[in-house]
C-alpha cells in the first residue's frame, strides 16, 4: 500500500515548493499520524517536529478537544458566509482575537491564509487611503528577503529573489527597503542612526511620502535568517509612519499566537501597528484560518467615506468550522497558559543553542527569540570562512535533510538566506522535548561537520 501511494503522489499529487528530485523521489516521506510534539510515517518511523508543521502547529497534534469543536461545529452549522451577514463561531473568534490584540485593533476581517491575509492588508490600505482622498497613495515597502506569501500582491511585496524571478514582471508600486540582518556590527549608535532605518526613511522621501499607503514587516523577520530587531527599531518605524501618513502593518503570520511569548509579536516589541495580519497558529493547523486586525478608527473612517465598504471578499472567508477551532484552539492556549510557558521555557531553550554554537565550528550565529530561532552556519568560525554556493547548496538541500531524517527531526535547513538551520517547535514543548530535540541538532551538526571536512 505504501509504494501504491507514493507511486500515485507522484504522478498526482502537486508538492508545494518542491524540486524535481523530491517530487519524484520513489523514498518520498508520507506522514501517517502525530500526536503532540510528534508524527510518524508509514513506515514507523517517529520525528520530533522541530518546525511545528510549517511553524503552525502550536498546540501540538491529536488535540481531541480542537478536532470535537470542528465535529460539532460541522453538525450544527456546515457554512455560512459573513456577507452582510455572521455566525456565532465567526463573531466569538473575532471577538476573542480583537481582545487580545493590541489597543484598538478590534476589526478582524478573516480569510484562509497567510497569502490572502496580506493581500487583504495591500488592498485595505490601498482603498483607505482613497477613501480619504488620498488615491495618490499606492505604494507598498516591504523588507529585503521577508517573505509574504504567493498570491501576486503579497508576492510583490515578498523580497526573496528564488520566489520572485520567475513571475517578473510584478506589481509595480512595490519597493522593497534593507532588513535588520547585521545591525549589532554597526556599534553602539542609536537606533535610528542605523543603516537599515536610515535606509527606509530615505526611501519613503524617495518615492514620495505623499504616495506610500503601507509598510509591511514580520516583528521577528523569519526569511534570512531570524532576524530580531534592536530595541527602538519598530518605535521608528511607527514613528516614521506617523509622520508621513502611513499605514503600518505587522506581518505575524509566524510570530503571532504565542511563538514569541506573546499573543502577539508586536507586543514584544511594544509598538500598535495599524494592521496585524495573521494565519497559521490561529488554529494551530487544525483547520486553515487566516485574517487581518485592523485599527476601528481606520474601519470607521473607511465605513464613514463615500467608498462605504471595504471591497474585498473570498467565499470562505470565517468558516463556521475554522473559526470553530480558532475558538477551540485559542481559548486552549489560554486556560493552558501557552504564552507564559513559552517565555518560561525560551531560556532553556536559547542556553541549549548556545551551548551548542560553543561546541561546534559550523555555527556562526544562533538568532532568535521564544521558540523561534535560526542556526546560521559557516565552514568554519575559526577560519572566518563562509560556505561557497556550491558548498552551501549541497550543505542545505542535501547534507542536513539527509542528517535530519536520519536524526528523526523534522525541521528544514533554507538557503534562501545565508545558510540556516530553522527551529520552532510546538508551543506546548517541554524541557524534556526541547532537551531531545537539542540533541538531536548536535547530532546533525557533527555529522554535518564531518561531511564539511571530507568535502575538503
Amino acid at each position: 500500500m505504501s509504494d501504491e501511494i507514493r507511486r500515485q503522489a507522484r504522478r498526482h499529487l502537486g508538492k508545494h515548493f518542491t524540486r524535481a528530485t523530491a517530487w519524484r523521489n520513489p523514498e518520498l516521506l508520507v506522514v501517517e499520524r502525530a500526536e503532540g510534539c510528534y508524527l510518524w510515517d508509514d513506515h514507523g518511523n517517529k520525528y520530533l517536529d522541530g518546525l511545528a508543521g510549517l511553524f503552525c502547529v502550536n498546540m501540538g497534534h491529536g488535540r481531541a478537544d480542537i478536532a470535537d469543536a470542528a465535529s460539532r461545529q460541522l453538525k450544527q452549522l456546515s457554512y455560512a458566509t459573513n456577507w452582510a451577514a455572521a455566525h456565532p463561531p465567526s463573531v466569538e473568534a473575532a471577538t476573542l482575537i480583537a481582545e487580545l490584540a493590541p489597543a484598538d485593533l478590534g476589526v478582524v476581517f478573516f480569510v484562509n491564509s497567510g497569502s490572502e491575509a496580506n493581500e487583504s492588508a495591500i488592498k485595505f490600505a490601498r482603498e483607505y487611503h482613497l477613501s480619504q482622498g488620498q488615491p495618490e497613495r499606492t505604494k507598498i515597502l516591504s523588507r529585503n528577503m521577508a517573505y509574504h506569501g504567493t498570491t501576486l500582491g503579497a508576492l510583490s511585496a515578498t523580497g526573496i529573489p528564488q520566489f520572485r524571478s520567475a513571475f517578473l514582471p510584478l506589481l509595480p508600486w512595490f519597493r522593497q527597503v534593507p532588513n535588520t540582518y547585521g545591525w549589532e556590527a554597526e556599534g553602539d549608535v542609536p537606533v535610528a542612526e542605523l543603516s537599515c532605518v536610515k535606509a527606509i526613511e530615505a526611501a519613503i522621501l524617495e518615492e514620495g511620502p505623499e504616495t506610500v499607503a503601507m509598510l509591511i514587516a514580520e516583528p521577528v523577520q523569519n526569511v534570512g535568517g531570524v532576524m530580531v530587531p534592536p530595541d527602538g527599531y519598530w518605535q521608528e518605524l511607527r514613528r516614521m509612519c506617523d509622520e508621513y501618513g502611513i499605514l503600518l502593518c505587522a506581518d505575524e503570520v509566524i510570530c503571532g499566537f504565542g511563538r514569541l511569548g506573546y499573543w502577539f509579536g508586536s507586543e514584544r516589541n511594544q509598538v500598535v501597528p495599524d494592521l496585524i495580519t495573521f494565519a497559521k497558529g490561529v488554529t494551530s493547523a487544525y483547520a486553515p484560518l487566516g485574517g487581518m486586525i485592523v485599527r476601528e478608527p481606520l474601519i470607521d473612517a473607511l465605513l464613514d467615506s463615500p467608498v462605504g465598504m471595504f471591497t474585498h471578499g473570498v467565499t470562505w472567508g470565517g468558516h463556521p468550522m475554522s473559526t470553530a477551532v480558532a475558538v477551540a484552539n485559542i481559548t486552549a492556549m489560554r486556560d493552558e497558559r501557552v504564552p507564559e510557558h513559552v517565555l518560561e521555557t525560551a531560556p532553556f531553550f536559547r542556553a541549549g543553542l548556545d551551548d551548542l554554537a560553543a561546541k561546534h565550528q559550523m555555527v556562526k550565529e544562533v538568532r532568535g527569540t521564544g521558540f523561534f530561532y535560526g542556526i546560521e552556519l559557516m565552514a568554519g568560525r575559526d577560519s572566518g570562512r563562509d560556505f561557497n554556493a556550491e558548498e552551501k547548496a549541497a550543505v542545505c538541500r542535501e547534507v542536513l535533510p539527509k542528517l535530519l531524517m536520519e536524526a528523526g527531526l523534522m525541521t528544514r535547513a533554507d538557503d534562501r538566506g545565508p545558510a540556516m538551520l530553522m527551529l520552532s517547535p510546538p508551543l506546548v514543548a517541554g524541557r524534556d522535548v526541547i532537551g531531545e530535540l537539542l540533541g538531536m541538532v548536535d547530532e546533525v551538526l557533527t555529522g554535518a561537520e564531518t561531511w564539511l571536512a571530507s568535502w575538503d
